[in-house]
């Protein structure tokens, strides 16, 4: 369902968020004559850092005498400042935005969001804003006293799917522990390249790549991380597979899939080398321009009924877009029934 489908407890009109403070007016007092603007400015007001007062004046967010001027301008006493000061993208990302969410289901504790692909979950590095913590925030104002703004988990900015959100932060602590105790249920689709012969698992550790820092990669010493997959179908170079997640790590089916030699079809960072496909394929890879994964179950015990709760979101249209090209492209279908099935452990 969409926000205004959903039930009722959150606010609509939440509290008006003014990310920067008031300006500050204020008179050069006649003892700190002869400093620097910035100097006096420092002594003045003690809260704000030299380098931060001095990027101010530079910005022309600190008038003097109705006059911009540079750091080094010297004061005499009787001038008149006026500041506007102006926080950092990291100290506003907190606050709450006017974002579609679309929410599956929504109670007095839970709220499960239907994640698009391109929403960043979680403020950070060049993503300050538009995120869905923004969102949630705006939508349920509450949720500006949960640790994440309730958020326990994540999905990659590219990926789509399901993810729970705690409102209470009794209801965080348990969601927690029942992903530390890997009971929480999370099923994704992907379309791989290649055929996967049969089902499998993949058992590897996974820490931070030891030379490309931005991306995970299988290391030794890395965190313990298991992916169950299924095969589904098969196509004529790829296979669209269901995972499941015994654990939770960063890029974790993206790094484990590329690690048997079948990684995410249209991965940006893991896809490796494109395989060399007809124009009609290659183009249905090409249009879909992140990688080929969807968060399609989330189950879990309800942290206040104990009652056992699972949602499911369909495909969305991009990837559907792609799973039909790649199943009715010339020579494309492969069925499932004509491999083998079995179970293998590869590490």
């Amino acid at each position: 369902m969409t926000v205004s489908d959903a039930p009722q407890g959150a606010s609509d009109n939440p509290p008006d968020y003014n990310p920067n403070p008031a300006p500050i007016n204020l008179t050069i007092p006649s003892e700190l004559a002869g400093l620097r603007l910035d100097q006096a400015l420092q002594q003045l007001l003690p809260d704000y850092s030299r380098s931060r007062l001095q990027s101010w004046i530079k910005d022309k967010k600190i008038a003097l005498d109705g006059r911009f001027v540079t750091p080094k301008q010297v004061v005499w006493g009787g001038e008149s400042v006026r500041v506007e000061p102006e926080l950092r993208p990291d100290e506003t990302a907190f606050a709450p935005e006017d974002i579609a969410l679309d929410i599956v289901y929504e109670d007095e504790v839970l709220l499960v969001v239907n994640k698009p692909a391109g929403l960043v979950v979680h403020p950070g590095s060049g993503n300050w804003q538009g995120t869905m913590l923004n969102a949630l925030l705006h939508h349920a104002p509450q949720l500006a006293g949960i640790p994440r703004a309730g958020i326990v988990h994540r999905l990659d900015k590219d990926t789509s799917g399901l993810l729970v959100v705690a409102k209470t932060l009794t209801a965080q602590t348990d969601l927690v522990r029942q992903l530390q105790a890997r009971s929480v249920k999370r099923d994704y689709l992907a379309v791989v390249q290649g055929i996967v012969a049969r089902d499998g698992s993949v058992e590897a550790p996974l820490g931070r790549h030891p030379v490309q820092r931005i991306k995970m990669a299988v290391v030794r010493g890395g965190k313990p991380a298991v992916t169950h997959y299924t095969v589904l179908e098969r196509f004529a170079y790829h296979t669209l597979i269901r995972c499941s997640l015994e654990t939770g790590r960063t890029h974790q089916i993206r790094v484990h899939m590329q690690s048997i030699g079948h990684p995410l079809a249209a991965d940006p960072v893991y896809g490796g080398r494109p395989l060399n496909l007809p124009p009609l394929l290659r183009g249905a890879v090409k249009a879909l321009g992140r990688q080929a994964l969807h968060a399609e179950r989330l189950g879990l015990i309800h942290p206040v009924s104990g009652a056992p709760m699972e949602w499911q979101a369909d495909v969305p249209a991009d990837m559907a877009a792609l799973i039909e090209t790649l199943r009715h492209g010339k020579d494309s279908a492969v069925n499932v029934q004509e491999h083998p099935k079995g179970t293998d452990k590869e590490l």
